[in-house]
Protein backbone atom coordinates (compact mmCIF):
# COMPACT_ATOMS: atom_id res chain seq x y z
CA UNK A 1 0.00 0.00 0.00
CA UNK A 2 3.00 2.42 0.60
CA UNK A 3 3.97 2.17 -2.86
CA UNK A 4 0.89 2.93 -4.28
CA UNK A 5 0.85 5.89 -1.92
CA UNK A 6 4.54 6.84 -3.00
CA UNK A 7 3.78 6.41 -6.65
CA UNK A 8 0.49 8.39 -6.67
CA UNK A 9 1.43 11.14 -4.36
CA UNK A 10 4.56 12.11 -6.44
CA UNK A 11 2.98 11.33 -9.99
CA UNK A 12 0.48 14.31 -9.02
CA UNK A 13 3.21 16.20 -7.84
CA UNK A 14 5.08 15.69 -10.88
CA UNK A 15 1.99 16.40 -13.32
CA UNK A 16 1.46 20.00 -11.32
CA UNK A 17 5.24 21.07 -11.46
CA UNK A 18 5.50 22.96 -13.72
CA UNK A 19 8.80 25.07 -13.81
CA UNK A 20 11.24 22.29 -12.56
CA UNK A 21 12.15 20.62 -9.36
CA UNK A 22 12.29 24.05 -7.43
CA UNK A 23 9.17 24.59 -8.63
CA UNK A 24 7.95 21.66 -7.31
CA UNK A 25 9.56 22.05 -3.76
CA UNK A 26 6.31 23.42 -2.31
CA UNK A 27 4.20 20.80 -3.98
CA UNK A 28 6.39 17.93 -2.57
CA UNK A 29 6.23 19.71 1.19
CA UNK A 30 2.34 19.36 0.82
CA UNK A 31 2.75 15.86 -0.14
CA UNK A 32 5.27 14.55 2.33
CA UNK A 33 4.88 16.79 5.38
CA UNK A 34 1.38 18.29 5.71
CA UNK A 35 -0.85 15.08 3.83
CA UNK A 36 1.11 12.13 4.54
CA UNK A 37 2.89 12.88 7.13
CA UNK A 38 5.80 10.85 6.19
CA UNK A 39 8.83 13.38 7.21
CA UNK A 40 8.54 16.41 9.39
CA UNK A 41 9.81 19.96 8.79
CA UNK A 42 13.40 19.86 10.18
CA UNK A 43 13.67 16.31 7.84
CA UNK A 44 12.39 18.04 4.71
CA UNK A 45 14.75 20.31 4.99
CA UNK A 46 17.56 18.23 5.03
CA UNK A 47 16.05 16.36 2.10
CA UNK A 48 16.38 19.44 0.24
CA UNK A 49 19.52 20.24 1.41
CA UNK A 50 20.77 16.62 0.36
CA UNK A 51 18.92 16.76 -3.03
CA UNK A 52 20.79 19.70 -3.69
CA UNK A 53 23.81 18.37 -2.76
CA UNK A 54 23.68 15.26 -4.67
CA UNK A 55 24.67 15.38 -8.77
CA UNK A 56 20.80 15.47 -10.86
CA UNK A 57 17.80 17.44 -10.83
CA UNK A 58 16.46 18.35 -7.02
CA UNK A 59 12.73 17.24 -7.73
CA UNK A 60 13.99 14.02 -8.89
CA UNK A 61 16.53 13.70 -5.54
CA UNK A 62 13.91 14.75 -3.33
CA UNK A 63 11.20 11.73 -4.93
CA UNK A 64 14.09 9.40 -4.93
CA UNK A 65 15.39 10.44 -1.06
CA UNK A 66 11.54 10.45 0.34
CA UNK A 67 10.58 7.12 -1.25
CA UNK A 68 13.87 5.75 -0.22
CA UNK A 69 12.96 6.90 3.33
CA UNK A 70 9.78 5.85 3.51
CA UNK A 71 9.89 2.28 1.51
CA UNK A 72 13.64 1.38 0.88
CA UNK A 73 14.52 0.68 -2.58
CA UNK A 74 11.12 -0.20 -4.12
CA UNK A 75 9.90 2.99 -2.14
CA UNK A 76 12.60 4.65 -3.76
CA UNK A 77 11.41 3.12 -7.95
CA UNK A 78 8.44 4.42 -6.90
CA UNK A 79 8.46 7.54 -5.88
CA UNK A 80 11.42 8.19 -8.74
CA UNK A 81 9.30 6.92 -11.38
CA UNK A 82 6.44 8.46 -10.54
CA UNK A 83 7.78 11.93 -10.07
CA UNK A 84 9.04 11.52 -14.05
CA UNK A 85 6.91 9.64 -15.83
CA UNK A 86 4.29 13.19 -16.05
CA UNK A 87 7.29 14.76 -17.80
CA UNK A 88 8.42 12.71 -20.28
CA UNK A 89 4.80 12.52 -21.36
CA UNK A 90 4.39 15.83 -21.07
CA UNK A 91 7.69 16.85 -22.97
CA UNK A 92 6.83 14.51 -25.95
CA UNK A 93 3.32 15.58 -26.15
CA UNK A 94 4.40 19.58 -26.19
CA UNK A 95 7.24 19.14 -28.43
CA UNK A 96 5.11 18.51 -30.90
CA UNK A 97 2.43 20.48 -30.06
CA UNK A 98 4.83 23.50 -30.09
CA UNK A 99 7.02 22.31 -33.56
CA UNK A 100 3.28 22.42 -35.28
CA UNK A 101 2.30 25.32 -33.67
CA UNK A 102 5.10 27.80 -32.47
CA UNK A 103 4.62 30.55 -34.50
CA UNK A 104 0.93 30.76 -33.34
CA UNK A 105 0.52 34.07 -31.20
CA UNK A 106 -2.27 32.25 -28.52
CA UNK A 107 0.61 29.87 -28.34
CA UNK A 108 3.07 32.35 -27.52
CA UNK A 109 0.80 34.31 -25.20
CA UNK A 110 0.02 30.83 -22.98
CA UNK A 111 4.04 29.79 -22.93
CA UNK A 112 4.46 33.67 -21.82
CA UNK A 113 2.01 33.54 -18.83
CA UNK A 114 3.39 30.75 -17.34
CA UNK A 115 6.34 32.55 -16.82
CA UNK A 116 5.18 34.50 -14.21
CA UNK A 117 3.76 31.17 -12.52
CA UNK A 118 6.40 29.72 -12.57
CA UNK A 119 8.37 32.35 -10.84
CA UNK A 120 6.14 32.54 -7.96
CA UNK A 121 6.18 28.73 -7.58
CA UNK A 122 10.23 29.03 -7.17
CA UNK A 123 9.90 32.29 -5.07
CA UNK A 124 7.01 30.75 -2.26
CA UNK A 125 9.60 27.30 -2.61
CA UNK A 126 12.71 29.61 -1.47
CA UNK A 127 10.70 31.58 1.13
CA UNK A 128 9.03 28.64 2.77
CA UNK A 129 12.36 26.90 2.81
CA UNK A 130 14.16 30.27 4.63
CA UNK A 131 11.59 30.75 7.10
CA UNK A 132 12.28 27.25 8.08
CA UNK A 133 16.00 26.78 7.62
CA UNK A 134 17.14 30.13 8.73
CA UNK A 135 16.47 29.69 12.30
CA UNK A 136 19.14 32.34 13.88
CA UNK A 137 21.45 35.24 13.56
CA UNK A 138 24.61 33.69 12.12
CA UNK A 139 22.30 31.39 8.97
CA UNK A 140 20.55 34.71 8.16
CA UNK A 141 24.62 36.43 7.59
CA UNK A 142 25.15 32.75 5.99
CA UNK A 143 22.21 33.37 4.14
CA UNK A 144 23.15 37.07 3.07
CA UNK A 145 26.97 36.26 2.10
CA UNK A 146 26.02 33.62 -0.01
CA UNK A 147 23.79 35.27 -1.95
CA UNK A 148 25.71 38.30 -2.19
CA UNK A 149 28.42 36.29 -3.72
CA UNK A 150 26.10 34.40 -6.21
CA UNK A 151 24.00 36.99 -7.25
CA UNK A 152 26.67 39.73 -7.18
CA UNK A 153 29.77 38.45 -8.22
CA UNK A 154 28.54 34.89 -9.78
CA UNK A 155 30.85 32.85 -7.42
CA UNK A 156 30.31 29.37 -7.71
CA UNK A 157 27.74 27.93 -6.18
CA UNK A 158 28.95 24.32 -5.07
CA UNK A 159 32.14 26.55 -3.42
CA UNK A 160 29.81 28.54 -1.24
CA UNK A 161 27.74 25.20 -0.20
CA UNK A 162 31.17 23.91 0.51
CA UNK A 163 32.33 26.93 2.78
CA UNK A 164 28.26 27.37 4.22
CA UNK A 165 28.96 23.25 5.83
CA UNK A 166 32.62 24.21 6.95
CA UNK A 167 31.17 27.76 8.39
CA UNK A 168 28.48 25.29 9.98
CA UNK A 169 30.53 22.64 11.15
CA UNK A 170 32.41 25.31 12.98
CA UNK A 171 29.80 27.86 14.27
CA UNK A 172 27.58 25.19 15.29
CA UNK A 173 30.04 22.38 16.76
CA UNK A 174 29.24 22.37 20.35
Amino acid sequence: MIYLQLFLAFLQVGFFSFGGGLAALPLIEKAVVDNYQWLGNGEFIELITISELSPGPIGINAATFTGFKVGAIFGSFAATTAFCLPSVFLVFLVFHFISSYRRNTYVKGFLRGLRPSVIVLMSIAGFSIAEKGIDDWFSVIIAIVVFFFIYRKKTDPILLLFLAGLSGLIWYRG
